[in-house]
């Protein structure tokens, strides 16, 4: 148990005297108060939200046979052709020489992302590229468990011929559940055939949209209900060096068409490498966008403004090469909100969604700083405020919530009224607590605050300690309470990381864990689902000894109404040891309902975490409470975050 002391947080005392003021509005909350970040690290995509099982399926990685396990009957069987003069996005294949091959003899085994998650009786879709000149070869593909026993499969017998690539497929039905699963594709006959873009899905994704998306992972974002959704990231939209920078561009079309990328948390973390980490864009700007649109999330994409990681080569583009990067941020407007007459627009729509998605903001840069950033932020802004004057723009503050890089680009940013600024914040639980006055005196007018990353760290920034504990996320619901009494200024926030894959992760804490079978929500992320569920429309006060709740006797407190309900919603962060009785007077209530909703988040030992045995040990537990008159006593246990809903 971590003592009080520790957090700088007094202990609690007798009864506090609570006032809202609910007749008093003090500022709108904006519908995209709480939202969701995402980016490809952790296995986030590629092995995670992106349901392809196969890893590798295409052989473009730089070791061209990585995820597979080739057995041959004779050296030469099987070979890697690179075809790249003629086809630069996908150039490498396989060309598979069967010499009278019997069972056995040439074999194809697929690891996948550490291993394949099957489930038994669930609908398996296999997929392959072929090209041969005369039908000669039978395909044996099946899924074997971890000690290599069949557990389903189908047989394929390609039959078209000629210089032409065609496509097979074929589903089955596995006959177990397995956590490390792999495919196995048996090759017998006499011939030869080349095979390219060896796929497998799940036949549960997403919508069933065939290619789609891992069904449990979406949920999990669909249940938070968020604001809006932010990608591709995060630092991949840099890349080490411009030349792996994320580009939108090549993220559309077929699937065989698009452009394999090293993913730049491939080889960021020298205690936690990644060689196999690479971006096949089966997940690309098309979906990110068809996402949000699922989930009711407006998209906030994140462009990279000429600059590469600063971290890592610090590459620039210069001025004058600056315009190709300025017109692919205005052709992703075209892309996302223009009509079928426009070139872009008809791309969207040739894709099969003849509606634009309505895009309304964008991100200019990730995470960059400095004066080199701002003179390019500069020409990316009067281009795109020039052609689309009301379009929202977010601008990077940096990597530091504080300290000569932020006072800069704080400076600099207001002096050209940024829309909305981009502050991060991955700090220990202490400073959460300490910084809920944060946006107090920030100044109301002028430019928005997007608290764009964050998380309490429960070690340190970058440690492969950090823990998605109790602490952590009451530290987190500590600071969101100021988050939202400021939404006059702060009109956006997100928790980062969001997906992490047990077996594949090279940064934590992450909000939201995922295996190959199964998901779970942190204790981080039921705070930040309680918030975005819970978040009303009108900010109202609420003060102890007429100040606001932060801190105070180790109180943090917020109150909001929903005008289309009608609605009172109270949030509550007791952070001390002991349970506080509370005496809420209502100002300015004509009338109060008998009873309310109590939603409350709360674990007695601060260290606890969520497992994929546990996965709701710290979780929301919801009560009905009854009242009476215009006060509400609300007793908050030790170490608790409630939320209070009632009709006024």
């Amino acid at each position: 148990m971590i003592a009080l002391a520790a957090l700088g947080i007094p202990n609690a005392r007798s009864q506090k005297q609570l006032t809202v003021k609910v007749n008093q509005t003090k500022a709108d909350i904006q519908p995209t108060m709480w939202g969701v970040f995402f980016e490809d690290i952790n296995l986030g995509a590629d092995g995670g939200i992106y349901a392809e099982m196969v890893k590798n399926r295409s052989f473009e990685f730089f070791r061209p046979l990585m995820g597979w396990d080739v057995k041959r009957k004779t050296e030469g069987d099987v070979l890697v052709v690179n075809r790249k003069e003629v086809n630069t996005a996908n150039p490498r294949y396989l060309r598979v020489t069967a010499n009278n091959a019997a069972k056995g003899d040439v074999v194809l085994v697929n690891e996948g992302f550490r291993g394949m998650g099957i489930k038994k009786d669930l609908r398996y879709d296999f997929s392959i590229m072929y090209h041969q000149q005369q039908p000669a070869v039978r395909l044996t593909v099946e899924l074997i468990d971890a000690n290599g026993k069949s557990i389903g499969g189908t047989t394929i017998t390609p039959q078209e011929s000629g210089d032409a690539w065609h496509k097979a497929i074929a589903s089955f039905n596995a006959t177990a559940t397995e956590l490390k699963g792999k495919l196995k594709i048996t090759i017998e006959g006499n011939g030869v055939i080349d095979l390219d873009m060896i796929s497998l899905f799940p036949g549960d994704t997403w919508k069933n949209r065939p290619g789609g998306m891992r069904a449990d992972m979406v949920q999990l974002l669909a249940d938070m209900k968020p604001g809006f959704i932010r990608f591709p990231g995060g630092c991949i939209v840099e890349g080490f060096d411009l030349s792996q920078r994320y580009q939108w561009k090549k993220t559309l079309g077929p699937i065989e068409e698009r452009q394999l990328l090293i993913n730049r948390w491939n080889f960021e973390f020298a205690h936690r490498p990644t060689p196999d980490y690479f971006q096949t864009f089966g997940l690309g700007f098309f979906e990110y966008f068809q996402l949000a649109e699922d989930i009711g999330a407006e998209p906030l994409p994140i462009l990279n403004c000429g600059m590469a990681c600063q971290f890592n080569s610090a590459e620039v583009a210069t001025l004058d090469e600056l315009d190709p990067y300025v017109q692919d941020a205005l052709d992703l407007i075209e892309f996302a909100n223009g009509d079928a007459s426009t070139k872009w627009g008809k791309v969207r729509a040739d894709m099969g969604h003849s509606t634009p998605f309505n895009l309304k903001m964008m991100g200019v840069g990730n995470e960059n700083w400095g004066p080199q950033y701002v003179e390019r932020l500069k020409i990316f802004t009067k281009a795109i405020k020039s052609k689309y004057p009301d379009f929202k723009l977010v601008n990077s503050s940096g990597t530091d919530p504080n300290g000569e890089r932020f006072d800069y680009l704080n400076n600099e940013l207001r002096k050209m009224n940024a829309d909305i600024i981009d502050e991060h914040y991955y700090r220990k639980p202490e400073w959460f607590f300490e910084n809920a006055r944060r946006y107090d005196n920030y100044p109301r007018n002028g430019s928005k605050i997007f608290g764009g990353e964050y998380a309490a760290q429960s070690d340190k920034t970058v440690s492969v300690d950090n823990k998605n504990c109790w602490l952590t996320a009451l530290s987190e619901a500590a600071f969101m309470t100021g988050l939202e009494r400021n939404a006059d200024v702060v009109n956006m926030a997100s928790y980062a990381p969001l997906f992490a894959h047990a077996d594949g992760w090279q940064w934590t804490p992450d909000l939201i864990w995922v295996n190959n079978l199964k998901s779970y929500g942190t204790p981080d992320y039921y705070v930040q689902q309680l918030f975005s569920l819970n978040k009303g429309n009108k900010v109202v006060p609420i003060t102890l000894n007429n100040d606001v709740v932060a801190g105070q006797d180790s109180l943090f407190a917020a109150a909001a109404i929903d005008t289309k309900t009608n609605e009172l919603i109270i949030k509550l962060v007791n952070a001390s040891n002991r349970s506080q009785e509370t005496s809420l007077s209502l100002d300015g209530v004509k009338k109060l309902a008998s009873q309310g909703t109590l939603t409350v988040l709360q674990n007695d030992d601060l260290m606890a975490v969520n497992s994929f045995t546990e996965p709701t040990k710290v979780s929301p537990k919801q009560s009905t409470v009854k009242l009476s008159g215009k006060k509400i006593n609300l007793s908050a246990a030790p170490y608790s975050f409630s939320v209070l809903r009632v009709k006024i």
